[in-house]
Order: structure tokens, then sequence, then C-alpha cells
């Protein structure tokens, strides 16, 4: 078991890499289908989650921390064509809070304004008869998010991250499809990295990329609902001060159930989910994610 004096040295730098669990950029059910051109949507989510059970390099570190994340998001999103390929842009926002409590209760909590996403995907292969879709997006992560190089816990990043995602989907059975994406996230330096790294004077943070790999089957009920389940894995992420390479790389296995409700006034979906292994940084016990969805 490691020492406590050791570990809150250690929590600050994976507070930031797993503030908001933004370590894979996940899809939700038939996100990879392409979209009907020509519509306007707006998506209010609301997503809790408790991380518990610190690591480092695969140990526990024991102790007793509780991290807990509560976040409210809007997305506003227009679908089109480019040429004759499907396509769509959202641009997405909200507020966060991040809370301590157990043995990391000395840390401040932050609460403001989320970092700020717009995305663009394209489908250059999409077959409606035969349910086969192939898409590819870009992401844009804008330092909009509360920040203060004062505080170990930060609702933003003070730094721009770009990504590019590329999904498949296609039929298994008529009523079961799976889905298969991988992503790389590639991240800017943040300068003004002081309590965050563990430092009294601002020092550079920079990150290796990040890379993500999502699959499951999405199981079609009837015209009303559908459940998926989604395996998700995270490797790479390795972060520097000042270019010192810290060897935390991110190394994290979990899942995630969908079920999802097609009404007439509009798409409501609940998910559910948890790490199954992580190495570096704090294991998720629980999250939990409530959307709506209504296009025009």
């Amino acid at each position: 078991m490691l020492r406590l004096e050791k570990i809150r040295f250690v929590i600050p730098i994976l507070l930031l890499i797993y503030g908001g669990k933004a370590l894979a950029i996940d899809l939700q059910p038939n996100d990879i289908v392409a979209p009907v051109p020509g519509r306007t949507a707006i998506t209010v989510s609301y997503v809790n989650s408790q991380n518990t059970n610190f690591y480092l390099n695969g140990l526990a570190t024991g102790g007793s921390p509780n991290l807990e994340n509560n976040s409210a998001l809007f997305r506003l999103g227009h679908t089109y064509t480019i040429g004759s390929l499907p396509a769509t842009t959202y641009i997405q926002t909200g507020a966060s809070a991040l809370s301590t409590d157990g043995s990391i209760s000395s840390f401040p909590m932050s609460k403001g304004m989320t970092d700020t996403t717009i995305a663009t995907a394209i489908w250059p292969y999409a077959n409606r008869k035969t349910r086969t879709y192939l898409g590819v997006a870009a992401y844009l992560s804008l330092p909009t998010g509360e920040y203060s190089n004062t505080k170990p816990l930060n609702v933003g990043t003070n730094r721009y991250s770009t990504a590019l995602q590329m999904g498949y989907q296609r039929p298994i059975t008529d009523s079961i499809d799976g889905a298969i994406a991988f992503d790389t996230m590639w991240f800017g330096a943040n300068s003004q990295c002081a309590a965050t790294c563990s430092s009294l004077t601002n020092l550079q943070l920079t990150q290796k990329p990040l890379y993500s790999t999502q699959l499951g089957p999405i199981y079609k009920i009837n015209q009303t609902y559908t459940l998926a389940a989604t395996y998700v894995y995270v490797t790479g992420g390795e972060t520097a001060f000042n270019g010192v390479e810290r060897n935390n790389t991110v190394v994290t296995q979990r899942y995630f159930v969908s079920g999802v409700a097609h009404t007439s006034v509009g798409r409501f979906m609940l998910q559910y989910g948890n790490d199954i292994a992580t190495m570096n940084g704090f294991m998720e016990s629980r999250r939990v994610a409530l959307r709506y969805t209504k296009a025009f």
C-alpha cells in the first residue's frame, strides 16, 4: 500500500486526465447510422459518475478517495449533405461540478462551464437497404471550461484537443447490428499547470495521443425500443511536466449498456456503466446518463 503523501502528489495530475472521464469519444446506439439530411436536433443530457479506488501503475493505493462528477450538457446539431454524402455538425457545451470526499476531501470542488466541443461527421458509405454504414468524424475541443492554476481540480482543461474517429456498423441478424469504432485524440499544451501538476509554479503539461476502441451489439426490439451494450478499451495518454514524462500511461477497460425509447415527443436514452479495469487513476464505479433528443 502506498503512503498517503505519495497518493496526494499523483492524484492531481491524474484528475486532469480523468476529470469528466473523457477517455474516449463514446458513441451512442446507432450514431454510426447515416442521418437524414436537413434536420436540426437538440440533445440535453445529465451525467453522474462516481470514482473510487485509486490506482497507480496497476496497484490500488488504498484509502477511501471519492470523486463525483455531475454534468448537464446541451448539444445543437444539424444534418446536411456534402456532395452526395450524408454529414452532420454539432456543438456541445454545458456545466459541471466535481466534488471530493473521503481521503481527498481536502481538495476544493470545481464547478462551472465545461469545455466546448465542435464535431463534424461524414459518411463515405451509407446503404440503408443493407443497414451498412461507414462514417468518419473530426472533433475539436475548446478550453472554455472553468479553470484555475491554483486548484488541483478543474472542470476545464485549459488546452485545446482534437480527435479523429472512424465507425462501422452492419447487421448480424435481422434485429441485431454490430458496431465498432476507433478514435485517436491529440492534446495541446497547458502552460499554466501549477496545482494540478503538484507544483507551486506553472509548468507546461503535455500529453501523448490517446487511442480508443469501442464495439458491441445493438438490438432493435421493435420500432420503439432499442437495447445496446458497448465495450471500450483505452490506452496511451502519458503526460509530461516540462518535457519530463510521468510514467502514467492510461490503460482502461470499461463498458456501458443503453436503453433507447423512440417516442412521438423525442428520443429518450438511459445508460449505465463502469470501469472493468484501470492502470492509472480512479476506478469509475458508476456512471449513469440520461439523454433526451428532439429533432425538427
